[in-house]
């Protein structure tokens, strides 16, 4: 992922340190509170990678194959596969089957772009119609549906944004992402949208990107977390600067499940993805450490782990 890079030089000067909740937040939180345990998921955005083979995929494994892998070392994939292309149910039944071995697996699509990016949400209702369609095949192996709108939709496209979100299912969760500096510049139109998702009962998608801390939003218009964390990989030859930024995060989920939280989707980018399953198994690892939960962790490779 690109969004939010920034060079060597800029990155010393980046302050990482996670804002303090909102009052929106707080009282999400207090509403929600309850005796359900809360559900917390960690994965990666794409399967198919390469740099993954011989480190959690076997040698010679076969790319129509690395999702039946990838099953083995997570428990849900933001799946931006669907941000290029509406597929219909027959692809994503054979989805479905390769990770019917992991009983707990979910999916996460991302809306395709062609209703978010080409047509801006509007006129979209016959692709959008195609895209559930398509999606819904998942069954129970569907997770939460994000929307992520590009860096120029601003919010004088709210009342296109407020149609569109009002006439969406109501079966499936739906976060949405913000990108556009003035979601975020201007208090009335973060409060004006962050209140439109709570009364639709639609969540906030928090992006942690190291060049756009105003994407770190930390508003939480449902008692459900989607955060998709943007590392910087090695710096310096270690990744001490992750992993400093992947604490944090897990102290506030601690206290977020105190609050109320139902549920995390935790999900690890990397500008080289390579390093994507040893961030997340770090994350996980200390999410399981702190919360008591037993989420599975990925399993490198004997001859490699050594390396990381």
């Amino acid at each position: 992922m690109e969004f939010g890079r920034v060079t060597p030089q800029e990155l010393a000067a980046v302050d990482f340190t996670l804002p303090p909740d909102t009052a929106l937040t707080l009282s999400t939180l207090a509403s929600a509170k309850g005796s359900e345990p809360m559900q917390v998921r960690v994965g990666c955005a794409k399967w198919g990678r390469k740099e993954w083979v011989g480190q959690i995929y076997p040698l010679k494994t076969k790319e129509a194959n690395f999702l039946d892998e990838y099953v083995k070392h997570f428990d849900c994939i933001e799946l931006n596969a669907t941000f290029y292309n509406v597929y219909g149910p027959d692809t994503i039944s054979k989805w479905k089957a390769k990770a019917e071995s992991n009983p707990d697996f979910k999916f996460c699509p991302k809306f395709s772009q062609s209703i978010s990016h080409i047509r801006r949400l509007k006129n979209a209702e016959d692709i959008t119609t195609s895209y559930y369609e398509g999606v819904m095949a998942f069954g129970d192996k569907l997770g939460p549906m994000f929307l992520q709108l590009s860096d120029n939709y601003t919010p004088k496209s709210f009342p296109e944004l407020k149609t569109y979100l009002e006439q969406l299912p109501k079966d499936v969760p739906v976060f949405v992402e913000l990108r556009h500096k003035e979601w975020f510049a201007v208090p009335e139109n973060s409060e004006k949208v962050f209140k439109l998702f709570h009364d639709l009962n639609i969540g906030a998608v928090i992006t942690d990107a190291t060049g756009r801390r105003d994407v770190v939003h930390m508003n939480l218009p449902t008692p459900h977390a989607f955060i998709r964390f943007v590392g910087n990989g090695l710096v310096n030859g270690n990744f001490d600067s992750d992993k400093a930024r992947l604490d944090e995060w897990v102290t506030r989920i601690k206290q977020w499940q105190q609050q109320g939280l139902r549920s995390v989707w935790f999900f690890m980018h990397q500008h080289d993805e390579r390093y994507s399953p040893i961030l997340a198994d770090y994350v996980t690892d200390e999410l399981n450490k702190a919360l008591g939960t037993k989420l599975i962790r990925p399993k490198f490779i004997e001859a490699q782990s050594t390396l990381f």
